[in-house]
């Protein structure tokens, strides 16, 4: 089993295992967001289901550890790659007509998503759940002082301001392209990589990276269109 940790093909397999883990939690989050849409106090009872409970912090720290290896050997395999490259990474401009942009750009795209949830959870774990861990029965939340449990106001509170929302919809565009290229590198990174293979979990994951960021996108822009409309206009 050393090979996994001291091998680059070993570190591409646990970077590729933790992004498809990763995946299926957003996954799980944008339809989540989505219950918001349609009914806020269905949300805010999955907010209470996932608050506080031990279940709920042990996945929260499963999923933190999990995003900390995603990360670390994604920097690894970077310095790694560069040093083997040495100046030769400086001689040619222009990229291969196989080679994507976002392929040449995943870890500077990594590094975005990463700012952008350190915002998410500074805006919504840490005054959700991690308030109602230490114990705090309510938050402030602008002028007002709220439920942690409420997660339908954190999103309504959030998404009506303009530099926050273009700031997550700028945050969706950079993980379409790093999910929509790390998902099929990762089925090809362990082995499902023959030609019929190759071609169909790219069409997977260019289809399942819209979905989740046309998701999270949608949620934004509907909260946002709706703090204007105050539930009394635009059919909402």
């Amino acid at each position: 089993m050393c090979w996994l940790f001291n091998s680059s093909i070993g570190k591409k397999v646990i970077m590729s295992v933790s992004g498809i883990v990763l995946v299926l939690f957003l996954l799980f989050h944008v339809s989540m967001n989505v219950t918001a849409v349609f009914s806020e106090d269905a949300y805010n009872a999955i907010c209470a289901l996932l608050g506080a409970n031990w279940y709920a912090v042990v996945a929260t720290i499963g999923l933190g550890a999990i995003i900390a290896v995603h990360f670390i050997y994604a920097s690894m395999l970077t310095l790694q790659n560069r040093k083997a490259r040495g100046n030769d990474r400086y001689a040619v401009s222009s990229r291969p007509k196989h080679v994507t942009w976002a392929s040449q750009n995943m870890f500077v795209l990594g590094i975005l998503v990463i700012g952008f949830l350190l915002l998410h959870f500074a805006q919504f774990w840490y005054k959700m759940m991690f308030s109602e861990i230490i114990g705090h029965h309510e938050v402030q939340l602008g002028g007002s002082m709220v439920s942690p449990q409420a997660g339908a106001e954190f999103i309504k509170y959030y998404f009506s301001q303009t530099w926050i929302v273009i700031a997550y919809l700028i945050w969706y565009v950079a993980l379409w392209f790093h999910l929509s290229h790390g998902f099929w590198s990762a089925f090809q990174t362990i082995g499902w990589n023959n030609t019929i293979w190759f071609n169909r979990w790219k069409a997977v994951g260019q289809i399942m990276a819209t979905a989740i960021c046309l998701g999270f996108a949608f949620v934004t822009i509907y909260f946002y269109v709706k703090s204007f409309c105050n539930g009394s206009c635009c059919g909402i």
